[in-house]
């Protein structure tokens, strides 16, 4: 922050003798900010702009916040390992906030997850399946629960103030929840997802296709959700803002790996092994790359279900809120690494075990083909003849910030290809809070943001909308939409 200051303090200083010049663009915003004129601003000393940009910055602070205030953590209940719920068409079931308490290397910290786990319970449906979902929430902020890429009723699609009110300390809510595509997805809160979703309420949803007989055959199926958490100095969590978010520039990177919740992942299986890996990142905003190097590697899939076609592949690229799934071969006994390998970092999530004994049943053969699926194909089929034809809607991905920092966006931060794989500004990233940046979409045709768009269609027709991530914004950014 300091350093912002005398920056600041720099910039203005040499505006100061600008009289008569039209004021700039950066100008206007630092004097918006102020709420002075660009005169008044102008005329300002350094001293006296420094005087104001200290007291702008101490409105600007937002309290400290960690979950379980005034908790004594040893009196928690540790948190427990990810169990598998499996549901039928029918079935009732709970999925409650709890607080817990969490141990990660040396370190025990205050963290959230749904029904004492983390991450949360599995939920393993066939595809057509209806659930109702029972939520108490047990943890100390409102919260709400979203079904990540389900298609639903809006009204159980668990965005606050949206489709539901929120669910208040002790209170409960209900969901009715269908589960009508094959394929991985994942849920988590709706409401201050930088603090819940961060600490740990987080889980995933498997949908089984009502014809097995379309997946490839394998011997076993393990789910991997990947993470990260930013601990601090001292082997304390970073804070977070009580009254909203920070980190809100780039997002809150972690310096602690997590797979299923724990900073390193043990797997083991017997040589000769298949193994279909479902893949999900929940982190708040990191990118991973994750490979296998010494095993070849065969992506199927993704949010929703099987690809059209197998294809062979070295790795693969997941954004927080993607899921892929990769099936492996591991034919050599040994140690394997599972790892996180970008252009600018590599980290060693953890290990796979190949232990020299030969599996009961193999399916080395069938991995070696690449399958085409025509139900898919099908599927698609609908809608291939729109693939061609001109879009009916374009809209703009962008950010509205209180001060103009498009000098920076292609800062070292960001790497050739576009991908912000780690903070590189993160002083300035923690003193970003979410109110001084607006995320916006923006129709290019009316040139409506957010809200303000307003589009009508009649059920059953097809709209092809191109969303643009715009590399000439304040900070552009990776964004999955």
């Amino acid at each position: 922050m300091k350093k912002l200051l005398v920056l600041s303090v720099l910039l203005l200083t040499a505006c100061i003798h600008s009289e008569g010049n039209p004021p700039t663009e950066g100008e206007i915003q630092m004097a918006e900010m102020m709420g002075i004129t660009v005169e008044e601003l102008r005329n300002q000393t350094p001293e006296e702009h420094m005087k104001a940009m200290q007291e702008l910055m101490h409105k600007s602070e937002v309290s400290p916040f960690h979950p379980g205030s005034g908790i004594d953590v040893a009196s928690l209940p540790e948190a427990t390992t990810t169990e598998i719920i499996e549901v039928q068409d029918g079935d009732r079931i709970e999925l409650n906030p709890t607080i817990v308490r969490k141990r990660i290397g040396n370190n025990e910290f205050v963290m959230y997850g749904f029904n004492g786990q983390i991450p949360g319970p599995m939920i393993k449906a066939t595809k057509g399946a209806t659930v109702t979902i029972d939520v108490t929430n047990k943890i100390d902020m409102e919260t709400t629960i979203h079904w990540h890429g389900l298609r639903l009723d809006v009204k159980n699609d668990g965005v606050p103030n949206v489709t539901q009110d929120v669910i208040k300390p002790d209170s409960s809510h209900t969901y009715e929840v269908v589960f009508p595509d094959e394929g991985i997805y994942w849920y988590h809160p709706h409401v201050r997802e930088d603090i819940q979703q961060d600490l740990g309420l987080y889980g995933t949803i498997l949908i089984a296709p009502m014809e097995t007989a379309f997946l490839n055959p394998v011997n076993a199926e393990e789910v991997i959700v990947l993470d990260d958490l930013f601990i601090g100095e001292g082997g304390s969590l970073e804070t977070y803002g009580k009254e909203e978010p920070t980190f809100s520039l780039m997002g809150r990177f972690g310096n602690t790996m997590l797979i299923n919740g724990e900073p390193s992942y043990r797997y083991a299986v017997n040589r000769g092994s298949v193994v279909r890996f479902y893949i999900t990142n929940v982190a708040n905003t990191r990118t991973f790359r994750i490979k296998i190097p010494g095993v070849k590697l065969k992506l199927v899939g993704s949010d929703v279900g099987r690809f059209e076609r197998d294809a062979w592949v070295e790795d693969i690229t997941i954004a927080p809120a993607e899921r892929y799934i990769v099936e492996a071969l591991f034919e050599t006994p040994g140690s394997f690494t599972l790892l996180h390998e970008s252009p600018v970092a590599s980290y060693p999530l953890g290990e796979i075990t190949v232990l020299d004994s030969d599996i009961y049943h193999s399916y080395a053969e069938a991995f070696h083909q690449l399958n085409t699926y025509e139900d898919v194909i099908s599927d698609i089929d609908t809608f291939r003849h729109e693939f061609d034809r001109p879009v009916d809607k374009t809209l703009l991905l962008t950010i509205d910030m209180a001060m103009d920092h498009s000098g920076m966006a292609h800062g070292e931060h960001k790497n050739t290809d576009g991908i912000e794989w780690e903070d590189g500004m993160t002083a300035m990233n923690r003193s970003m809070k979410s109110s001084e940046l607006e995320w916006q979409l923006v129709d290019e045709e009316t040139g409506d943001i957010n809200d303000e768009i307003s589009w009508t269609f009649t059920k059953g027709d097809i709209v092809k909308i191109r969303i643009i991530n715009k590399d000439d914004s304040n900070h552009p950014m990776q964004h999955p939409i």
